[in-house]
This record gives C-alpha cells, sequence and structure tokens, in this order.
C-alpha cells in the first residue's frame, strides 16, 4: 500500500485537476445509477397494472411517501412519457459528467508524464559520471519513454478507475440497501450478495502479486532491446563491415522472443480475472434470482422492487469486473513507478558544498596530491599515489600504455569523478570546495571520440554560449582551421553534420571540437588522443589548430603519437595508474626505458 501512495504521489502536483475529476465521477456515478429507481414504477405500474407499495411497517421519509402517491396517480401513458424523458436526461447528464472526467483524467495524466519525463532527464543531467558507467544507455531510454508511458496509461485508466468504481460500487450498493429498506426486499436476498460478492476479489488479488513480478521482468527486457538497438543503430557500420546482420538479427529475435514470452504471461494473467470474476458474480445473481423468485411467487415481494435490485446488483458487476482489471493495470504501474525511483532516488556522487567558492580566474596551478582512485569498491586502484604539479602556461603531456590512468587522471580535474583519497587543488583551493559551474567554466576538453550534435555547425561551436557571436565563430574556425571547409558547405555555419557529426570526415569533425574549444576559450586546456585516429593529412591540419589552440594557455595533453608532444614542457610517463617517470622529451630518452620503448616503436611503424 505504501508503494501505491508514493505511486499517487505523482499527482500531487496537479491535485485540484484530480478533485474536480472525482467530483464529476461522483455525478457520473448518481445519474448511472437513476435509471435502477425507473425500473419500480415502469415494471409495477405500466407493465403490470398495479400500484407502487410501500412497506407498512417501514417508516419511510416523507419526500418518498409523496413521490410514490405522485406517482401512483399518474395515467399509465404519461408516467410513461416522463419516464422516458427523464431516462433521456439522466444519460445525457450522465455522458457530460463521464466525458469531463475523462477528459480531467487524461490532462492529470499527460501532466504527469511530462512532469516525470522532465524530471527523469533533469536527474540525468545532474548524475555524475559513475552512475552512468553502471546504467547502459538503453536501460536510461526505457525509463523516459515505456516506464514513463506504463505510468500515464495507469494514471489515465488505472487511477481513475480505481477512485470511479468505487464510488459507482458505494452508489449501486446504496439503492440497494434503499430498495431493501423501503420495498421489503428479505434479508436473506441481501446476506447472498454480501457472501458471494467479496469472494470475487481472491482471484484477483492472487494474478494481481503474479503480475506485478511479471511486468517488473517485462520492463527489464524492453530495457534490453532499447539498449540492443542503440547499440546496433549506431554501430551498423561495424555490424555490416564485419557481416554480422544475421549475428545480430538472431540476437534481437530472442530477446523479442524473452519479452513476447513475458508479455503473453502477463496477457494471460490480466485477461483471465474479468471471466473468473464474472463467473462468481453470476453464480451470486443466479442465487438471488432463485431466492427472489419464490418471494415473488409466494407474494413477499413485488416484481418492481425485485427487478430494481436485480438491476443495480447486475450493475454492480461493472465496477467489480472493472476493478479486477485495474488491479492488474496497477500492478504493472507499481513495477514502473520502482524502476522510475530508482533513477530519481539514486544519490548524486558528485556534489557541490552548500556555500561553493567561485572560480574567478586561473593564476597559478593544478596540483595532485596523494592521488588514489578506483571505479569500483571491489577492484583494483586505477591511479595509485598520484603526485603532479602542472603550472600555469605549462604544456604537460601524459604518456603510457593503454590503461595506464591518463584519462582517468585529467577526469578528476572537472570533477567527473572525486578521488577516493588525496586532492586536487586549482590555486591551492581544492576543486571539491568550488562551484562545478565556476570550475567547469575553465576547461576546455578535446576528446578522441568527437562529440558533435545533430545540429548546425555554428550550434556546435558555439555550444554552452546562447548567444552566438558570428565573428567569434569564424575567429574560432580559423584558429582550428576548419573555415576553410565550412565555407564551401552550401549553408556555411549553417549546415546541420547529422548525428554526432556523421555528415562530415573524421579530420573535420576533429577541427570543429577544436574550434569549439577555442571559442569556449577556456584557461586550461585537456585534449585527449585528439589525433589518434586521422590520417597524414587530417593529424597535420589538426595538429596545427592544436599548436594554435595551445598558444598562451596551460594544456595537459594525453599523447597517442609521442612525436606530437616532443617539445612539451614536462613529459609525465604513466603505467599501471603510477607515475614512474616524468621530465622532457630529451631526458625521458636518456633515462626511461619504458618511453624510450614507447617511442622507438612508433619511430619504427613510423619508417616501416
Amino acid at each position: 500500500m505504501n508503494d501505491y501512495f508514493k505511486f499517487l504521489g505523482f499527482i500531487k502536483p496537479h491535485l485540484g485537476i484530480f478533485i474536480l475529476a472525482v467530483i464529476c465521477m461522483i455525478f457520473c456515478a448518481l445519474f448511472g445509477a437513476s435509471p435502477v429507481g425507473m425500473i419500480i414504477p415502469l415494471v409495477d405500474i405500466i407493465i403490470s397494472g398495479k400500484q407502487i407499495t410501500l412497506p407498512a411497517d417501514v417508516d419511510a421519509p416523507e419526500f418518498l411517501v409523496n413521490t410514490v402517491d405522485r406517482i401512483n396517480a399518474m395515467p399509465p401513458l404519461e408516467l410513461l412519457y416522463a419516464l422516458t424523458m427523464a431516462v433521456v436526461a439522466v444519460f445525457l447528464l450522465k455522458g457530460i459528467f463521464m466525458f469531463m472526467q475523462t477528459y480531467l483524467m487524461s490532462a492529470v495524466s499527460q501532466r504527469v508524464i511530462r512532469d516525470i519525463k522532465n524530471k527523469i532527464y533533469d536527474k540525468l543531467l545532474a548524475q555524475s559520471m559513475d552512475f552512468y558507467s553502471h546504467h547502459p544507455t538503453g536501460l536510461l531510454m526505457s525509463r523516459i519513454t515505456h516506464d514513463a508511458a506504463v505510468i500515464r496509461d495507469a494514471i489515465s485508466s488505472g487511477v481513475a478507475d480505481t477512485f470511479y468504481q468505487p464510488i459507482e460500487l458505494v452508489v449501486y450498493l446504496a439503492t440497494l440497501v434503499g430498495v431493501k429498506v423501503y420495498f421489503g426486499i428479505p434479508w436473506n436476498i441481501i446476506l447472498v450478495g454480501v457472501v458471494i460478492f467479496p469472494l470475487i476479489m481472491i482471484p484477483v488479488k492472487v494474478m494481481g502479486k503474479k503480475l506485478r513480478e511479471i511486468s517488473r521482468r517485462s520492463q527489464e527486457k524492453i530495457a534490453d532491446i532499447n539498449n540492443m538497438l542503440l547499440e546496433t543503430i549506431s554501430g551498423i557500420k561495424l555490424v555490416k563491415s564485419f557481416n554480422m546482420q544475421s549475428y545480430e538479427s538472431k540476437r534481437f529475435k530472442a530477446h523479442n522472443q524473452m519479452f513476447y514470452k513475458l508479455d503473453m504471461k502477463a496477457v494471460k494473467r490480466m485477461k483471465i480475472v474479468s471471466p473468473l470474476t464474472e463467473s462468481m458474480g453470476i453464480a451470486c445473481v443466479a442465487v438471488i434470482m432463485w431466492v427472489a423468485g419464490k418471494s415473488i411467487i409466494d407474494g413477499d415481494l413485488s416484481a418492481g422492487a425485485f427487478a430494481a435490485f436485480l438491476a443495480a446488483i447486475l450493475s454492480m458487476m461493472k465496477p467489480v469486473k472493472r476493478l479486477s482489471t485495474v488491479y492488474g493495470i496497477n500492478q504493472q504501474a507499481l513495477a514502473a513507478s520502482e524502476r522510475i525511483f530508482q533513477i530519481l532516488e539514486a544519490p548524486v556522487t558528485i556534489q557541490e558544498k552548500a556555500i561553493p567558492v567561485e572560480l574567478r580566474s586561473f593564476e597559478r596551478a593544478v596540483i595532485f596530491e596523494n592521488i588514489h582512485f578506483r571505479y569500483d569498491r571491489e577492484k583494483d586502484y586505477v591511479l595509485k599515489n598520484i603526485n603532479l604539479t602542472i603550472k600555469k602556461g605549462e604544456i604537460v603531456a601524459l604518456v603510457g600504455p593503454s590503461g595506464g590512468g591518463k584519462t582517468t587522471l585529467v577526469n578528476l580535474i572537472p570533477r567527473f569523478y572525486d578521488p577516493d583519497s588525496g586532492n586536487v587543488h586549482i590555486d591551492s583551493i581544492d576543486v571539491r570546495d568550488l562551484s562545478l559551474e565556476s570550475l567547469r567554466e575553465k576547461i576546455g576538453m578535446v576528446t578522441q571520440e568527437t562529440l558533435l550534435f545533430n545540429d548546425t555547425i555554428a550550434a556546435n561551436l558555439s555550444y554552452g554560449h546562447l548567444d552566438a557571436d558570428e565573428e567569434k565563430l569564424i575567429r574560432a574556425a580559423r584558429a582550428a582551421n576548419a573555415h576553410c571547409f565550412i565555407k564551401d558547405f552550401p549553408f556555411g555555419y549553417e549546415t546541420i553534420i547529422g548525428e554526432r557529426g556523421v555528415r562530415i570526415s573524421g579530420g573535420q569533425r576533429q577541427r570543429l571540437a577544436l574550434a569549439r574549444a577555442v571559442y569556449k576559450n577556456p584557461p586550461i586546456l585537456i585534449l585527449d588522443e585528439a589525433t589518434s585516429q586521422l590520417d597524414s593529412e587530417s593529424e597535420k591540419l589538426v595538429q596545427e589548430a592544436i599548436n594554435n589552440l595551445m598558444k598562451g594557455r596551460t594544456v595537459i595533453a594525453i599523447a597517442h603519437r609521442l612525436s606530437t608532444i616532443t617539445n612539451a614542457d614536462k613529459i609525465v610517463v604513466m603505467d599501471k595508474g603510477e607515475i614512474v617517470d616524468s621530465g622532457t622529451h630529451a631526458e625521458l630518452l636518456s633515462r626511461s626505458p619504458l618511453y624510450k620503448r614507447l617511442y622507438e616503436i612508433q619511430f619504427q611503424d613510423k619508417k616501416a
């Protein structure tokens, strides 16, 4: 029950609309039950030709006695006309309130799904990088698409019926009580309904528990399918180049088949509840008909009162059946809600202090002190005992074998991660004391995996600046050797470059990334193997752009090709998460076996 109230918390911001919808539900139920009372004069007076009689031992209220007297005094044809008009008016009013409550609940559900998507997206933007290493992209996409849609449907139908059907049930139950009290329905008929009707909810409860677990597994499988789609579509070139279409097709079909089986299990349990409840309800009605029929034959009960009672009983079947279906819908929604709350309540590991320090400028140095770091508590340290000082204006290169911790080290500067122990200082201020916005404003990053958006060149270059300056754009592009190819496009800087920049070459993408860094104009620049995936001609153009970008900045460059960093002020050699040596190119060649070996391997490869 606590889970359900937590789920209903999504509705709280829209409580006013929801309350209005519930009021409309009440009127809809009242007008829906009104025709039941009209059955008594229709059967007793118009069809049977008798008058309505109230039991002598019943102390009926004056308005009911007067109403019965007026109905008895009306000619049958006039009564038939009045009943016909009343039925039309009642169902017209019911239709109006039904539309209003349905529309209002749909409005609530659409607002809720809008809010949920906004909250999830904001939470994803706020999350730390370690969160993404444990949550595949497809899984996160599934939360904001499939799971949110399940909750929307549950609110528009499940929550609406959770409130509407009990209201309708209470109204029909009140009608039953009224007919029993004022028209002499025997207690044995009432007791049959009271005993049998609650039994209908037993299969509903049993199936609901199983359905929630199946729904949870089904939603997890949807996340797997989304993740596979994302990987396959983004890596379609790789799939085709290795002729793996058949393999990927079989893999997708296996996931899809598993989802199909889970979905059919859920369908079976949801669909079997309705006929079960209906069968039990009909059994209840059959018993009531038998007991009440004997009372009519014996003259203890009027046909009109029995017909009204039976209509109310049959009318109660609809909300009971609907509630059995709604229970299943709500169980699916609770499973989706749990998964969404897993995202919304996940802790953000990189947090600002309550009153952070603003980094106004970078004046002296970036300092790493006794840094130890690991991505997983169960695994070994990726960085061990790192001590390094990078002075303002220095060009420092990080080199070493793959997996040595170079990228991890530079990711500590903008606080993508925090070290397990030790400190990172900028101008003697611990980066954990700085506001994230002011810290990251001072840092520019260019990585070997060029991240560009499906937008215009201008929008990509000025990313992070809402008011792009055209002259500044062109200067940045020229500095990155990018203006020469941008001006040749039909739409120039307004050219759409496609998802991840697929419509332009690798060298052009890299130069745009450099131009974006130039446009930002940061005092600290991080280059993570920015030329590692380029051909010789593109590398030359990109290297020229990098040289332009380095002027007047503090640069930390992760070098894949050592020939590009021979002029660095300091070269830091890393291996297995530790700094094993540092110095100039000439110094390291003379004393560092690892650096010399790496350099000779690349030099020989270049000669070959």
